[in-house]
């Protein structure tokens, strides 16, 4: 169970426990389809598969979503991605940040596959969608890595060039049902795809002055034959 506090702009903040019952993660949720479908190509020519559609979603165990500021995963090959995370609770869409943590090396036997075999961390704070959505564009994403002990920038950027929560719901075809927790995309690293022993994210809202945050560290466990 996760634990969350909910941070409505009006009315009383709460914390509650959230059973996850669906975990999606959509992938290719860029707006510049042209964009998309070149960077495809890029990935086909280098052994990635093509998704069946654009944008895609992927289906994840509901274990996978975690909370920890500690990540295990397997062998050296993953990396963190800084996304939007939509949450539904009560009749009402909320949201977060998270990573998801994908396993690149698995990655070119199956994209479904390699975003299966990584937790996918999240903050413990909700915002409720319906605060954001008329300044989406506005909102800044970001991530830092720690890489050979230096903290660099990973990935910064507003969510301007991302599909809005309400687009990607409309194209996954029904409503997301209470206990959804929905990942929304992510932005290009900075410096290429690389794993970091530490991932932090974070959604920074200017308009009303506050900021989404998580991170962890990551443990990596050793590949044995």
């Amino acid at each position: 169970m996760l634990d969350f506090h909910l941070l409505p702009r009006q009315g009383d903040s709460e914390r509650i426990g959230f059973d996850v019952g669906t975990l999606v993660v959509a992938g290719w949720t860029g707006r510049d389809e042209a964009a998309l479908r070149h960077h495809i190509e890029e990935l086909a020519a280098i052994g990635v598969p093509r998704p069946s559609s654009v944008p895609v979603f992927y289906r994840n165990a509901t274990l996978n979503v975690t909370q920890t500021s500690h990540l295990q995963v397997l062998g050296p090959d993953t990396s963190g991605e800084a996304e939007p995370v939509v949450v539904a609770h009560g009749g009402r869409l909320w949201l977060t940040v998270g990573s998801d943590h994908t396993d690149r090396k698995a990655e070119t036997m199956g994209i479904a596959l390699s975003k299966q075999l990584c937790g996918k961390p999240v903050g413990r704070e909700l915002w409720l969608l319906d605060d954001v959505v008329a300044h989406w564009d506005q909102i800044k994403l970001r991530a830092f890595a720690t890489i050979d002990g230096d903290r660099v920038a990973y990935q910064d950027g507003t969510l301007a060039g991302m599909r809005t929560p309400a687009d990607l719901i409309a194209r996954w075809g029904k409503p997301l049902a209470p206990g959804t927790v929905m990942f929304c995309g992510t932005l290009a690293a900075i410096g290429g795809i690389r794993p970091a022993s530490r991932f932090e994210v974070e959604l920074e809202d200017p308009v009303l002055g506050r900021a989404l945050r998580h991170a962890y560290d990551i443990n990596v466990l050793p590949v044995v034959s």
